[in-house]
């Protein structure tokens, strides 16, 4: 997988005035829109052969069935080697991983809040070109619009890639949900809007009535203590609605959804190679 805006991608030796510029230069371009390639009624966790056996069955009773094969979700993730970072990414068709690949890259930054993709952007771009196949729609460990220019490591890369994109964050970076989220059963959801910790960018607006992302509550125990919420939005060519959506249906039997835990399962794996 190669990138389709080259001269957007994080690189080295900015300075922070520059890279908070090139994140501006990001937001702009990104759609926080649908335009995807699949219909996400299509993006499940079945195999291809219970997929198949589904649309036999709809089709046979009178429904619509195109037949096609479930799209491509990649999961992304990364462990660390000192100062190098090991990226991972796992592709499922699915529910069955179709490839796993890493790049192990050196850092350039510490970790800046804010500027997540200037110190595992690149490391991640360098795994992504390991693929033999194309992804339509990459999950990555970080956020997406919900950050301060709207521009999050997934909405990065997502415009870099010209892929649709979705960030799946464990904590708020910014941004005001609707409700209080503490102790919400499984399924649960609610927006996160815009506040004064977030930039308007180009045609993006970051008024208190601009939905940037979700909490969701993807798992809840009742044996164990309160799972928190994801915090999941789009990264590029998605809508905040229809990314929850499909952090629901790539949600298991886990907190994570399957692709980034396979992709956080696959990057440890990987480094003891290198340990």
């Amino acid at each position: 997988m190669r990138p389709a805006r080259p001269d957007l991608a994080p690189r080295p030796g900015l300075s922070r005035d520059e890279m908070e510029s090139l994140q501006r230069r990001v937001a702009e371009t990104a759609v926080f829109e649908d335009d995807l390639p699949f219909d996400p009624a299509r993006v499940s966790l079945d195999t291809p052969e219970t997929e198949n056996r589904t649309l036999t069955e709809a089709t046979a009773l009178g429904g619509d069935a195109d037949g096609d094969s479930p799209p491509l979700v990649a999961g992304i993730d990364q462990s660390f080697l000192d100062d190098r970072a090991l990226s991972a990414v796992v592709v499922l068709r699915g529910g069955e991983v179709v490839e796993r690949v890493h790049a192990v890259s050196d850092l350039d930054l510490p970790y800046i809040p804010g500027l997540l993709s200037f110190r595992e952007g690149g490391p991640i771009l360098d795994a992504l070109a390991e693929l033999d196949c194309d992804p339509d729609l990459l999950v990555f460990d970080g956020s997406g619009r919900i950050h301060f220019r709207q521009a999050g490591l997934a909405t990065h890369l997502g415009v870099v890639c010209d892929a649709p994109s979705i960030g799946v964050a464990k904590s708020l970076l910014c941004g005001t949900p609707d409700e209080d989220v503490d102790g919400r059963p499984e399924g649960w959801r609610t927006p996160i809007r815009a506040d004064d910790s977030v930039d308007a960018v180009g045609g993006h607006p970051a008024d208190p009535e601009t939905t940037i992302g979700y909490a969701f509550q993807s798992r809840q125990y009742d044996s164990r203590p309160i799972v928190n919420p994801l915090y999941v939005s789009p990264g590029h060519r998605l809508s905040a609605a229809t990314t929850v959506d499909l952090v629901s249906r790539l949600s298991g039997s886990y907190k994570l959804p399957e692709p980034t835990r396979l992709a956080d399962a696959y990057a440890d794996e990987a480094k003891a190679q290198y340990e």
